[in-house]
């Protein structure tokens, strides 16, 4: 028997086992993702839905179809590269054994070697560096075949005809074995079938795990054997057939079926495999049959449908007998002739009957072109190529019209194979294996001539990128059709990172084609991509005036406002692309994007939500959604997106750092640094969490370990304004005020309209006690910012420290306009009150402010009032115990400073506060001196 037939007989096995199967062959897969869909549908159909490889495959096939996410503003973190790709490694494993027979009898033996195998897997797969797009898929299957041999005795996978799935699954296989995707239990089992031994050299590593069952030829007393079942025991005829056939099964059966008489009717001459099925077409006496036979070796692949097109009307119940022949193989809804009688009886065809070959041909052609174009009817034309039925008929349609005229159609067939190098790379290699079967089919030189130059370029490391390349240079391509192969081109290199080269071959393709709108849509994305935001909104419009509803071009257009600032435009145009395509979950992500930079925190988390419900997976929304939160100091339901979008993807830098910020901005600051410190541990390159989590030492207190991360931030990005600002902070707070000026100086160089570093470099200079620039200084941040309540504060603050009496209480009153619950305001107006007029003046005052309770968390602002406290309304209380008290509180650097600063200003009263006031001032001082 052959070897598709012994594979067929190795699932009955197996089945019967106890074991759930499946088979994949050439006509199933041109690819990795099209093979694991196969297979997990056939073990689907026999142990229940694989719903979590069904999961990952939508969202495989949504991300092929996904631009990028929205580019966050300066200073976030960057969420994905241009495609959304998954590279991690994992394990698998090979079961070893003699068979599959005795393997399932034998599952000790069957388990022999496995560590052995595991144990050098690891350090192979990360050399080769698989991964890619398809890993994440090949992690889910995996881990469904350990979920299925948990509730099975076994899991076989059989892959037939190997010599050419092999070319699409090999590496991918190889990884599999090789531990890359996870691994599975034992009692899973992979069979392959095919024509050629493996690869020494690829498969050498997994050499003693291989168990190689070959097929020999039928000796003589076989081949006697099946010659006698079937009728045939003339000692001549029998003779003659062992000569003729080789002992081949195939030819054997077929010169058998063929039950010939006399050693004439089996005639040696000629191409052995051509003289066996001309005496078998010859010996079928039924003309229906014989016509039948001929007429349905022309399709690639047949069902009933293809089978009644193919031949005469009268033939119309040969269907199930044509399935029983020897030589038709295949599984579910399509067969197909082995290749061997095929290719001789297509031979026969073409030599004999050129005419009726061609007529046979234009009428497949014209029935499938009638079944495309049904299929149409109901299918948008952007979503053609996403069709499997539509591919089928129309790579059939191809096929047919290549071999009746191809001089004619190769030209046409070229243009398709552009088109399909837009698409996957398994969709390519339909096509390039289609024009590669008619040229053999035909013998036609030219046909002939593009088969070898194809099948070599879709040999390389970039197949679509070969393609195109050869089809522009050699190919007579209409004008359309150079276009669409420069734009797919520049698809390529946009992809790779090469934008220049991408934007080339854009430009060529719109002088080309001016009126294609996907190549200005496509030039419009690459401008976007690198920051060309006014460029990217010209080629989108002109994209979207050739065609205003492609739903890409009009969310496109939308990101590229987002990222320019203008999130009203951003929103009306995402808007109108999910007017026409509701489902695009990017889109509904992109536009809470535009509301949560325009502050509208409500809407962006509708947006965020509702882009969830189309695609639960969608990481990036999920954390989104919880900076949204953030923003909106909602911190506990932030910390929950982030968590929950960071078991999706626990590699997640940017989620991590969020959470982090929110810990923060919470006040957790332990929580806050271990998340950011585990984000750097994924990115340590990650600018942003660098300087995040120096604010959170910052605000924890720790200013050397702020100052360290700031300056490592500032090593990656030098001009990391805002890092610098708040080095710049963190010196003033730990009292070094010329190093706090200078980086604050450097960020207000860099960036001069940041009003809170002239704020806060107006802070350092009054605690440095140069009150004249600390007022220039307050006062730029309020002409920037005429609302910030702490600058005017502040620089009230400065006024009273240079005794300017009536600024001060102008700066202080207008800020108790504009905040009148603010304690901090409250005290610097009661100071001026008692510096000014004495204390006995405002006595009530400092009760009523000093004995209420105190609802802050900041520790440095306890002490002070406590100390105030003692020292203004409890005059009979040792000064010297509170200053101790306030001095063990552990103030910060900063807070010392402005406590003697409002020691120095009490000290100026005119009665017994002063005293007090100088005695505090002194012992703090010496404090600090030691």
């Amino acid at each position: 028997m052959g070897k598709s037939t012994l594979l067929r007989q190795w699932q009955e096995a197996a089945r019967r086992a106890d074991a759930v199967t499946a088979v994949v062959d050439e006509n199933d897969v041109h690819g990795v993702q099209q093979a694991l869909a196969g297979l997990a549908r056939q073990l689907a159909e026999q142990a229940g839905p694989l719903k979590e490889f069904d999961k990952a495959l939508e969202q495989f096939r949504r991300e092929q179809e996904t631009p990028a996410e929205p580019v966050p503003a300066e200073g976030e973190a960057s969420v994905s590269s241009r495609m959304v790709t998954q590279a991690a490694l994992g394990a698998a494993s090979l079961i070893p054994g003699a068979g599959v027979v005795t393997a399932m009898t034998n599952p000790d033996a069957a388990a022999q070697g496995l560590d052995r195998l595991r144990s050098g897997a690891r350090a192979r797969a990360q050399r080769r560096g698989r991964g890619g797009d398809e890993a994440g898929l090949s992690r889910a299957f995996v881990a469904e075949l350990g979920r299925l041999c948990g509730r099975h005795r076994w899991v076989v996978l059989f892959f037939d005809t190997w010599e050419q799935t092999g070319r699409y699954l090999g590496g991918w296989l190889l990884g599999l074995l090789e531990e890359e995707f996870g691994p599975v239990p034992a009692n899973v089992m992979v069979v392959l079938a095919g024509r050629d031994e493996l690869a020494e050299r690829e498969w050498a590593p997994l050499r003693a795990q291989v168990a190689d069952v070959p097929l020999e030829v039928f000796d003589e007393a076989e081949t006697r054997s099946l010659l006698a079942a079937r009728g045939v025991t003339e000692p001549g005829v029998v003779e003659a057939v062992l000569q003729l056939s080789m002992g081949l099964p195939l030819l054997v059966e077929l010169l058998a079926l063929a039950r010939p008489s006399a050693v004439e009717e089996v005639d040696a001459g000629g191409d052995v495999a051509d003289v066996a099925v001309e005496r078998f077409v010859q010996w079928i006496t039924d003309p229906h049959q014989r016509e039948a036979v001929l007429a349905c070796a022309l399709p690639l692949q047949l069902n009933e449908d293809v089978f009644a097109a193919a031949i005469r009307p009268e033939a119309g119940g040969l269907w199930e007998w044509l399935c029983g022949q020897p030589f038709v193989n295949g599984r579910g809804d399509f067969k197909h002739y082995h290749a061997v009688v095929r290719s001789s009886m297509i031979r026969q065809l073409r030599a004999h009957s050129p005419q009726r070959w061609t007529a046979a041909h234009l009428r497949l052609a014209d029935t499938h072109a009638i079944w495309r174009t049904a299929v149409e009817e109901s299918l948008p034309e952007a979503k053609r190529w996403e069709d499997p039925g539509w591919r089928r008929h129309r790579l059939d349609e191809t096929y047919h019209r290549l071999c009746a005229h191809p001089g004619a159609y190769l030209t046409p067939a070229l243009e398709q194979i552009v088109q399909a190098a837009g698409e996957d790379t398994a969709v390519l290699r339909q096509w390039t294996e289609t024009l590669e079967q008619a040229a053999h089919d035909t013998a036609d030189a030219d046909l002939l001539s593009w088969s070898d130059r194809l099948r070599d370029a879709i040999a390389g490391d970039d197949p679509a990128l070969a393609c195109l390349t050869s089809l522009l240079t050699h190919g007579q391509l209409s004008a359309p059709a150079r276009g669409w192969g420069h734009v797919h081109r520049g698809r390529r290199f946009y992809l790779a990172d090469r934008d220049e080269e991408a934007l080339t071959e854009f430009d060529q393709a719109i002088a080309i084609a001016p009126h294609n709108a996907r190549a200005l849509a496509s030039r419009g994305e690459t401008h976007r991509w690198l920051g060309r935001h006014d460029q990217a909104i010209t080629d989108f419009t002109a994209a979207l005036d050739i065609d205003p509803t492609d739903a890409w071009a009009l969310g496109s257009r939308g990101q590229a406002h987002l990222q320019a600032g203008h999130y009203d435009q951003a929103i009306t145009d995402l808007t109108a692309a999910l007017d026409i395509d509701p489902t695009l979950a990017w889109a509904v992500g992109a536009r809470g994007e535009a509301h949560r930079l325009a502050g509208h925190y409500d809407q962006a988390v509708a947006d965020y939500t509702a882009a969830l419900n189309i695609d639960p997976t969608y990481d990036w929304a999920v954390g989104a959604r919880g900076q949204a939160h953030r923003e909106a100091g909602h911190y506990d339901q932030a910390i929950t997106d982030l968590t929950t979008a960071l078991n999706i993807e626990p590699t997640l830098a940017w989620a991590l750092a969020q959470r982090g910020e929110a810990h923060r901005e919470a006040g957790h600051y332990d929580q806050a640094i271990t998340d950011l410190t585990t984000a750097l541990n994924i990115e340590p390159t990650y600018a942003w969490a660098l300087a995040e989590r120096g604010e959170a030492h910052r605000q924890a207190g720790h200013y050397d370990q702020a100052v360290t991360d700031y300056t490592a931030a500032l090593n990656i990005e030098p001009t990391y304004a805002w890092a610098l600002g708040s080095r710049g902070q963190a010196h003033r707070q730990a009292g070094h005020y010329d190093q706090a000026v200078t980086d604050l100086t450097a960020a207000l160089n860099i960036e001069p309209t940041l009003d809170w570093a002239l704020a806060q470099r107006g802070e350092a200079h009054r605690q440095a006690r140069r009150y004249d620039q600390a007022i220039t200084d307050y006062t730029a941040a309020l002409d920037l910012n005429p609302t910030y309540a702490w600058a005017l504060i502040s620089r009230g603050q400065a006024h009273r420290q240079a005794r300017r009496y009536d600024q001060a209480r102008e700066d202080l009153e207008r800020a108790l306009e504009a905040e009148p619950d603010s304690l901090g305001c409250m005290f610097e107006k009661v100071m001026l009150d008692t510096v000014e007029f004495g204390l006995g003046t405002c006595v009530e005052q400092w009760r009523q402010l000093l004995a209420s309770p105190m609802v802050t968390a900041d520790a440095d602002l306890i002490g002070c009032f406590d100390l105030l406290k003692v020292l203004i309304l409890e005059p009979e209380a040792g000064v010297a115990e509170a200053t101790e008290v306030f001095l063990a509180g552990g103030q910060e650097p900063d807070a010392v400073t402005d406590m003697l600063d409002y020691l120095a200003e009490l000290s100026t009263a005119s009665d017994e506060l002063a005293g007090r006031a100088q005695r505090c001032h002194q012992r703090i001082t010496e404090r600090a001196a030691l």
